[in-house]
């Protein structure tokens, strides 16, 4: 832990770059709080107060570091309907009891509620989100205001609304249009000019200067009124001193009615899957490498959208767009969120006239530009590409949402994922019977100080938090397996996650490790797709796991040959005491060389029968010698081989080697040829390596380090052995 004092000089050191980058992320803040709240059909300030409240609140009482907080994309067809249904005072009721079931979630220490969720259900809401907002927006961008029932008909007219550009017989709708569209062209190329000083002004800050600057151009040079029709200027800022009289007051009489609690009900599940995705995704960028604490979050947002919700203003939630600036630009730590609010405040002090010569169209294309972000193509395409039944779970939430809402949406994404995995699981009481299973063991293995993670039955998004769980009390620099081999199922929001942690380990100097997965059967060669196993499945060359592809560099590295099919003949180990008792199911995963004399591969066996059967998967090698060898199992002495000697089995002892009898038990009948092999030489090579169980058929070696298989490095560290034992014991016979 950082002394006090080293903390408090840190904090200091690092404050001007927390302004900077407060500034930076307050220019975008601006026109996206005030375009956000009018999307919404709230007062253009709403989104402003979000913002300031928000960002006071959550930099003092937060649990995450370097994210900013204001208004969300998210929450604007929610806070549409409930302006509809329950009109301005009542939606600021909603926004306050919102508030209040989050502050309620946070200290529940429900910060795992989105990990209920699959991931490509919450993709098809945020596209759904997505396409509300470009649907409603799009029109206003073009000059023409236009009033619909349903979100779809917004998007079914837009063809329209284009085309009626071109019939405007009134030139102030066309200035509106061309606004709009010269807006849009910034948001889209804007991006692409890399220069270090034109990117300090983010594009929607560029959109809101020159929305200006022309403003002031037309009445101070051209002395002209502004081109633009005055419907479509922002309007509806107070000025500084009537900010506090137009506060409103919040209309709580409609709290016995059903509309109400279900726009409350809707205002809390997205703005905490919003957050907390949110807030999921800066923790990988932060520079730091920290980790959230999301229920001290919860908090903080319930409490500041309480807050915002008496001042007048609508749901705060973390924003990631906001965030990755705040990020980008040196933010270290929660202070860049309370300058970012500061700076906002200062904006609204002394501009708050400059703003209502922004036109209504230029803000619109800001939030077209990011609707469009959130329902792109690539994003379809992504999903198909991990599977067909995510693009399934995909358009049922996405077009649920737009018919529905957004809680039946994702209700529905949630219930059609759960038919999908029951269908692959080809038995729907199989699949329920195993979600709520105490499926995930773990231990820290003493010798090499790394964390091996089994996972058996399933692992879906329904019980992923029982992994989670386990994943996050592991330090981030740690080496980690994670072993699915005795899981049958595991879907796509868990593979994505598990990405992300091997994202965030590989960051901060651990390793994560994904294995067993080499059996299970897969839709698409997407490394993300769900798996699923298949007993005597058959390997396809396109669909090998990460885990495969990268034994296939390793041998290729080593000079071997690799082979991830099974191998039909088994003979080459059959004849070890280790299989005496034991029925070998499948050899796979090979790496070898030319004659095979030298191979490492991954083996599944049973042990036992019946009720007692008991399925193993493991990671061997098999050295083949060029001498004939005693017969002999050496390991490392433990209790259980103290108990062998108490039943009769006798431990070699090796003369004038006591260290090595005191930490290894060796077994064979031919005391004198074994004790003839062990030389000087061989001793030593094996008490200065780590230990593995090593035995002898007479003309082999069987070796292996744990009844598990191996991840990447501990294959390597065991060809490694391998080549310099083979080595020690040819230089003793040719010698």
């Amino acid at each position: 832990m950082i002394p006090k004092k080293n903390a408090i000089s840190l904090f200091f050191r690092v404050l001007p770059k927390n302004i900077f980058s407060g500034f930076v992320v307050s220019l975008i803040a601006l026109p996206l709080g005030l375009g956000l709240a009018m999307a919404s059909d709230a007062p253009p300030i709403a989104g402003i107060i979000a913002a300031i409240v928000g960002g006071l609140v959550v930099s003092f009482l937060g649990g995450s570091f370097v994210t900013i907080v204001g208004p969300g994309n998210g929450l604007v067809g929610v806070l549409l309907v409930a302006v509809t249904t329950l009109g301005l005072e009542g939606t600021y009721a909603a926004v306050i009891c919102s508030g209040g079931l989050l502050l309620i979630l946070g200290f529940l220490r429900m910060g795992k509620l989105a990990n209920f969720f699959p991931s490509s259900a919450i993709q098809g809401m945020l596209a759904a989100i997505g396409l509300i907002i470009l649907g409603k927006q799009f029109h206003v961008m073009l000059g023409n205001k236009i009033s619909r029932e349903g979100s779809i008909d917004y998007l079914l007219e837009m063809p329209g609304t284009i085309f009626a550009v071109f019939k405007y017989d009134n030139m102030a709708l066309v200035y509106a249009a061309v606004a709009g569209i010269l807006s849009l062209l910034i948001m889209a190329y804007y991006p692409k000019i890399r220069n270090k000083y034109l990117q300090l002004i983010p594009a929607p800050m560029w959109i809101v200067l020159l929305s200006i600057a022309f403003s002031y151009f037309m009445e101070l040079v051209i002395q002209a009124p502004n081109p633009i029709h005055p419907e479509y200027m922002v309007a509806g800022i107070p000025e500084p001193a009537e900010v506090v009289s137009q506060i409103p007051s919040p209309d709580f009489s409609l709290v016995s009615g059903f509309p109400f609690w279900m726009s409350v009900l809707a205002l809390t599940l997205i703005a905490s899957i919003e957050s907390l995705l949110s807030i999921k995704a800066v923790d990988k960028l932060d520079p730091d490498r920290r980790r959230s604490n999301v229920n001290k979050d919860l908090k903080a947002l319930g409490l500041a959208t309480v807050g915002s919700g008496f001042l007048g203003g609508i749901n705060v939630v973390t924003v990631i767009a906001r965030s990755s600036v705040n990020v980008n630009n040196g933010a270290s730590n929660r202070s860049s969120n309370f300058f970012h609010a500061l700076f906002l405040t200062v904006f609204i002090v002394l501009f708050s006239t400059q703003l209502t010569r922004i036109p209504l169209p230029a803000l619109m294309a800001i939030l077209v530009f990011t609707g469009y972000k959130l329902a792109s193509p690539s994003t379809i395409r992504k999903i198909f590409n991990i599977g067909k039944e995510q693009l399934l779970i995909f358009f049922t939430t996405l077009v649920v949402t737009l018919y529905v809402d957004l809680i039946v949406g994702i209700i529905a994404g949630v219930v059609v994922t759960i038919i999908i995995h029951s269908f692959v699981a080809k038995s729907i009481s199989l699949f329920f019977s195993n979600v709520q299973k105490p499926n995930v063991l773990m231990y820290k293995e003493m010798d090499s100080g790394s964390y091996y993670v089994s996972v058996k039955h399933f692992s879906s998004f329904l019980n992923f938090y029982k992994l989670k769980q386990k994943l996050d009390i592991i330090p981030e620099e740690s080496d980690v397996v994670i072993d699915f081999s005795l899981c049958e199922f595991v879907d796509h929001t868990v593979m994505e996650s598990l990405n992300s942690y091997q994202n965030v380990f590989a960051k901060r100097g651990g390793n994560f490790e994904v294995i067993g997965l080499d059996l299970h059967d897969t839709e698409s060669e997407h490394p993300f797709a769900l798996r699923r196993l298949i007993p005597g499945f058959q390997f396809i060359q396109k669909n090998l796991t990460k885990r495969q592809s990268t034994l296939k560099e390793v041998a290729e590295d080593y000079d071997l040959n690799y082979a991830f099919d099974s191998v039909e003949d088994v003979r080459f180990i059959e004849d070890f005491i280790f299989f005496r008792t034991k029925q070998i199911q499948r050899v796979y995963n090979q790496l070898f060389n030319d004659i095979a004399s030298f191979r490492i591969f991954d083996l599944t066996f049973s042990e036992g029968a019946f009720i007692a059967r008991e399925v193993v998967r493991t990671t061997m090698l098999h050295i083949e010698l060029e001498r004939d060898l005693p017969v002999f199992t050496l390991d490392r002495e433990g209790f259980l081989e103290k108990v062998y000697a108490f039943a009769g089995f006798k431990d070699i002892p090796i003369d004038n080697h006591t260290d090595f009898s005191k930490r290894f038990y060796l077994l064979g009948e031919d005391e004198g040829s074994i004790k003839e092999f062990f030389t000087d030489d061989l001793v030593h090579f094996f008490e200065s390596n780590p230990y593995y169980h090593i035995e002898s058929n007479g003309h082999s070696l069987l070796l292996f380090g744990k009844e598990r298989l191996a991840g990447i490095k501990e294959i390597k560290a065991m060809l490694d052995f391998g080549k310099r034992l083979k080595d020690v014991i040819d230089s003793e016979y040719f010698s």
